[in-house]
């Protein structure tokens, strides 16, 4: 039956601008539906949250995060977000159209991959992801449904609907959220998701690929995060033998259970998945996968499910019960079923391999049927789970509360703290203006409440800081959510030296927090700096402090051609600006350098002259009036004698005149 018929949303006008088509799918969420903008007239796809969720403002924050979050990315293997809106109960998305299929359909469809078909869709992945990864996001939600090819081949990861910022914790109350096939062990037993999360479940990816199979399977979602925990991926060579070596230690590397044996990022891992490609062969670049693993095998499509978190709890192996929960899907992006046919690129993908019997998976449940019958034996039951077993407690009241005092509350309590800021009219900035969980909610014993601390409201006046010390005015503009900017020195006869002028922007001026207001710090009324240069050190001093500056002596005199005692030079030239009570440092004479006088008669003019100047005399050379020749015959300060540096020698040359 064609359920687009009975959806009310196709053929509607959504927010004015964006014309209903078709649906495309729909997932526990959102439905997904192809619809033209009629603005810029481009076919584009829909994910539009279900009314019902509408309601729940954690869920729209979810929403408008994921369009935040992606819209922050430009690279051909993101899926693009291009607007997000409200029309009524309706809360959607406007994305790019992929007309291909997921790489869960291919995975479906034909089972394991060839290498080359393998690394040629984990290298745009994880393209997509480092580009995520080096903007500090991480998507948490990686698999095949979120994997799009399109008909033109390309490779687009999409749903970031899970994304966080690297340094966020995801812990959720003693619970997890992500589909349990690709959890990275961290996230089950600690919250923790960094970018090694998306390196994790991208390993687990590969290893579907190359093996047409999940490396951790069982009947329930409590076996398989059981087997995260505890059981390392196994090598994809042991499923299917042939396969390289290589292949084997990039999926051991991705997969590690110690986050530290990781690679850092996506970027990381892209590198050493070209380095491993770089070192296999066509041959085993184009090995074809044996007819031996069970293409039904875990190649059933997950959907992405809150869990109860171990908590650190060392698990027992559960029972092998409820096949099915492992096997529900939320697929959103998928292609209309009236898409183009694949291009020959497509096809190779999905040709890369072939259908396999089902005698593996045949054997694992016979297996699994026998430790279900020892355990029911002994007494533990088969399908019970007590991941949340422990003390409870309820959520402390700590609304309106500064942070700080809050943070020791709920410590106090037992209860681990994370910090989230947003905007508040209301409450003021520095308090908690809400918490998750809510006040009075239940909550377990050692779990964490996230608070959200009220940066105050959204917009801003700048307040008038005229006059405000410059220490003040700082603390000021952060108190009320506001950057000190960049400072500038100008002069005032009205404003004392180190009080702020003006800012930038004006005061009043409304702006959002985090604003960097620029300010004008006054260096006093302006004086013009006198000349003291040659004054005695007693009356420069006094010249200075009459006019309103301070003084400062350097710590040792210098030779120059000032007396000594009196002033060699000022630090600031005469006649420029300074502010009242700036400092100016003054250095006293011990007067000239006294060089002894070198005998230069009876010498070459030129010699004379040279070797006076390198002792740092001028030099002054008299000519006779009749048949003058070039030798010295007499000098103006006789040899052995003492004069100043700088001073002048005269040398008179002999003649007949």
């Amino acid at each position: 039956m064609d359920t687009t018929l009975q959806d009310p949303l196709v053929g509607q006008l959504l927010d004015g601008r964006y014309r209903v088509q078709a649906r495309i799918a729909a997932g526990g969420m959102a439905t997904v539906y192809r619809a033209v903008d009629t603005r810029l007239d481009r076919v584009l796809a829909l994910k539009v949250m279900h009314p019902t969720l509408a309601t729940d403002q954690a869920f729209v924050e979810r929403f408008i995060r994921e369009a935040k979050s992606v819209a922050r990315l430009s690279h051909p293997n993101v899926v693009g977000v291009f607007d997000q809106g409200a029309d009524g109960t309706y809360v959607y998305l406007a994305m790019e159209y992929v007309a291909g299929c997921t790489l869960r359909d291919v995975l479906r469809e034909r089972g394991a991959l060839q290498p080359r078909a393998a690394l040629d869709i984990l290298e745009p992945i994880l393209a997509a992801l480092g580009a995520a990864h080096r903007a500090g996001l991480v998507h948490r939600d990686m698999k095949p449904e979120n994997v799009l090819i399109g008909d033109d081949g390309r490779v687009k990861v999409a749903d970031f609907g899970l994304v966080r910022t690297v340094d966020t914790h995801t812990t959720s109350t003693g619970a997890i959220l992500g589909t349990v096939s690709y959890l990275a062990p961290e996230q089950i037993d600690s919250g923790t998701a960094d970018a090694r999360v998306d390196v994790y479940a991208c390993g687990v990816v590969l290893y579907e690929m190359l093996t047409g199979g999940k490396p951790h399977t069982g009947g329930s979602a409590a076996q398989v995060l059981y087997q995260h925990l505890h059981e390392d991926v196994p090598p994809p060579s042991q499923a299917v033998p042939g396969l390289a070596g290589q292949l084997d230690e990039l999926v051991a590397l991705a997969t590690a259970r110690d986050p530290q044996q990781r690679p850092q990022d996506a970027v990381a891992m892209l590198s050493r998945s070209q380095a491993v490609r770089a070192g296999l062969t066509d041959e085993q670049l184009d090995a074809v996968p044996p007819q031996a693993k069970a293409v039904a095998d875990g190649a059933g499509s997950e959907r992405t499910d809150v869990l109860p978190r171990p908590g650190g709890v060392q698990l027992p192996l559960p029972g092998a019960t409820g096949e099915a929960e492992l096997n529900r899907t939320s697929r959103l992006e998928v292609p209309p079923a009236d898409a183009a046919p694949p291009t020959d690129r497509t096809t190779r993908l999905r040709r890369a391999s072939a259908p396999a019997p089902r005698g593996g998976l045949l054997q694992r449940r016979r297996f699994a049927t026998i430790v279900a019958a020892v355990l029911l034996l002994l007494g533990v039951g088969t399908g019970v789970w007590y991941i949340n077993s422990g003390q409870f407690t309820t959520v402390p009241a700590v609304l309106d509360m500064p942070q700080s005092k809050a943070e020791k509350t709920l410590r106090d309590e037992g209860l681990g703290v994370k910090v989230s800021r947003g905007y508040s009219a209301n409450v003021q900035r520095g308090h908690v203006m809400a918490t998750d969980p809510a006040n009075g909610k239940r909550i377990r014993g050692n779990g964490t409440v996230t608070l959200t601390v009220s940066r105050g409201p959204e917009i801003v006046s700048i307040p008038d800081l005229s006059g405000t010390p410059v220490a003040d005015a700082k603390r000021r503009l952060r108190d009320l959510g506001l950057t000190p900017g960049t400072e500038t020195r100008g002069f005032s006869d009205e404003v004392a030296r180190g009080s702020v002028i003006r800012t930038d922007p004006a005061a009043g001026s409304k702006r959002r927090p985090d604003t960097a207001v620029a300010l004008t710090i006054s260096r006093g009324a302006e004086v013009e700096m006198p000349d003291v240069v040659g004054d005695d050190r007693a009356d420069a001093q006094e010249t200075l402090r009459e006019a309103g500056l301070r003084v400062k002596f350097a710590a040792a005199p210098v030779h120059s051609e000032e007396d000594k005692g009196t002033i060699a030079r000022q630090s600031t030239a005469e006649g420029e600006s300074l502010g009242e009570g700036e400092t100016v440092t003054l250095t006293v004479s011990k007067g000239p350098e006294m060089i002894t006088v070198p005998d230069v008669t009876g010498k070459d003019v030129e010699d004379a002259r040279r070797e006076l100047r390198a002792l740092g005399f001028a030099v002054e050379v008299k000519k006779p009036l009749l048949f003058p020749q070039d030798t010295v015959d007499s000098q103006s300060v006789e040899a052995g004698e003492q004069a100043p540096k700088g001073d002048t020698i005269t040398i008179r040359l002999k003649g007949a005149l």
